[in-house]
């Protein structure tokens, strides 16, 4: 690549960087000298964050435990795969794609933090016959088929990353996934009646500080790329927002979704922590997107070329093969503790939903049977799509409550209820037009 002055020094563009054919899997950019000092920082940053959260003062305060359970499942495998997908779909708008697909789940989540002030406290005093109490239950069936979708959507993701590392033909390769995502949703489903499901979601939650760590080690090493090998450049991909860019953005909602998990935490932490926690939640998951988003806009033109949901895979691998192995292990234990913490949510609500009148195993299987469908009808964008889509119904429903208890009790002003039917009539769009990224 001839060396170019550099024209736009945010952007600047990095030494060694080569562009291979499309059609090539491994990535078009060669490892550096420099990539074993990348590596070994991201590896120290990655150990102390995980261990600050999980032997530090931090780790045994109320705030930051009622703070995890929203900012674990709103920073899933779904970062790892925004880069990739927004840079192929927008271009050089992908940074500001993110930024409207955050803004619209901080809104979001925004209804959902009314609803903990003010729909809680309602819905202690329904009847079980009240239209209301009707409602909230619809609105948690909806919940609950969202996180059967869910389950789908985390192992199918598990999934593509792991075969990324295994010599599959790629005839057999969606038969391989799907049959290895159907045998750990059995494998849930047999865990429930051995009765250690719940030991099992206790370790998965281990996994959180783990996770947050190798994504603070991801960070560190793209800042260090960024600051120590800029001097050339290359032009940007074009930005690309057509007719079909707000389907697909709306069909990414899922995610930045997650949040929602502070409304029924409610047994152990007090009202105005879960506000202030899922508050906290979404801004700091937020700037991890954008940050991580930001450092890889030099690899924007790289990554519209990747295939499949885990690209991100060969643009690590490129800058440090450990790298790889850090967003291979991220993956692996944010999408079980996701699935595993999911399928037990289903199965929770089913119960609340049917009234009891169904058990946990029951209701359990019958949500595993139905995320199994899902896995083999779908393939992982549309899964994608499809899971955006349940919980924007979801929270749709959700700000249509929050309308409905400000009218009867006089909770917030015109604006505010405005508002609500706004984030209402996008979610129902978001639920009617998601499309699949790979569209």
């Amino acid at each position: 690549m001839r060396r170019t002055q550099p024209s736009a020094p945010w952007f600047a563009w990095f030494d060694d960087v080569e562009f291979e054919p499309r059609q090539r899997r491994r990535p078009a950019i060669r490892t550096l000298q420099g990539a074993p000092m990348i590596a070994a920082v991201a590896l120290v940053v990655g150990l102390l964050v995980t261990a600050a959260l999980t032997i530090g003062p931090i780790a045994r305060s109320a705030t930051w435990r009622a703070t995890v359970t929203p900012l674990a499942s709103i920073i899933g495998s779904g970062f790892l795969i925004c880069g990739p997908l927004l840079a192929r779909e927008f271009g050089a708008a992908a940074l500001a794609a993110m930024l409207a697909l955050l803004a619209l789940a901080y809104a979001v989540g925004g209804v959902i933090r009314f609803n903990i002030a003010h729909v809680e406290p309602v819905a202690e005093t329904l009847t079980a016959h009240d239209p209301m109490a009707w409602a909230m239950r619809v609105a948690q069936g909806a919940l609950g088929l969202a996180y059967a979708v869910s389950v789908a959507y985390y192992l199918k993701l598990l999934a593509e990353f792991v075969l990324k590392q295994v010599p599959v033909r790629a005839t057999l390769h969606a038969g391989v996934a799907n049959m290895g995502v159907t045998l750990v949703i059995l494998g849930f489903v047999a865990l429930t009646f051995s009765g250690s499901l719940r030991r099992i979601e206790h370790a998965a939650h281990a996994t959180v500080s783990l996770k947050i760590g190798i994504i603070a080690g991801l960070l560190v090493a793209l800042a260090i790329w960024w600051t120590s090998h800029a001097g050339r450049t290359a032009p940007l991909p074009p930005v690309r927002v057509g007719p079909a860019s707000l389907p697909m953005l709306l069909g990414l909602l899922i995610t930045v979704q997650g949040f929602e998990t502070s409304r029924y935490l409610g047994a152990s932490y007090g009202r105005g922590l879960r506000i202030r926690t899922m508050r906290l939640a979404q801004l700091l998951s937020s700037a991890i997107y954008l940050a991580f988003i930001g450092l890889l806009t030099p690899f924007l033109g790289q990554a519209q070329g990747t295939t499949g949901v885990a690209g991100i895979l060969d643009i690590m691998h490129g800058i440090a093969p450990l790298l790889a192995l850090f967003v291979l292990v991220g993956a692996a234990a944010s999408q079980l503790s996701a699935a595993t913490a999911d399928s037990i949510g289903a199965g929770g609500l089913v119960v609340e939903v049917s009234r009891e009148r169904l058990g946990i195993r029951g209701a359990f299987i019958a949500t595993s049977l139905l995320s199994i469908a899902i896995v083999w009808l779908t393939d992982p964008f549309q899964v994608v799509a499809l899971a955006s889509r349940a919980f924007a119904l979801y929270y749709a429903m959700q700000a249509g409550l929050a309308w409905w208890v400000s009218r009867r009790t006089g909770a917030g002003d015109g604006w505010r209820r405005a508002g609500f039917v706004a984030i209402g009539l996008v979610c129902v769009a978001a639920a009617a037009a998601g499309a699949p990224a790979e569209g």
